[in-house]
């Protein structure tokens, strides 16, 4: 792992947060140039999915119980409820919850 000293992981920070910044904003220029169909939209939907779940599936794996039960416990509960907030909360409650214990 390679050491940033002083003001060098501030520079670092910045740089990242610019380069998220113009990906942010060159995606909503990019997609204001492309006409919004069906299978854009499906296309759309289906890759906000696939890239939750390459988020998740590494966490899920290498995560402790309390990690795997909130896991399951955010997605059982975001299928019946389907509301996102409250079945991310419950999750982190349950991740404290068997934490504790």
């Amino acid at each position: 792992m390679i050491a940033i000293e002083g003001g060098g992981a501030l520079l670092l920070i910045a740089l990242m947060a610019l380069v998220t910044l113009l990906t942010r904003f060159g995606g909503v220029l990019l997609m204001s140039w492309i006409p919004m169909g069906r299978r854009v939209e499906g296309f759309i939907n289906a890759m906000a999915g696939s890239v939750l779940v390459a988020v998740l599936v590494p966490v899920a794996v290498k995560a402790d119980a309390a990690g795997q039960l909130a896991l399951l416990a955010t997605a059982v509960l975001m299928l019946l409820w389907r509301r996102p907030m409250p079945a991310i909360a419950a999750g982190i409650l349950v991740a404290a919850l068997v934490r504790a214990v």
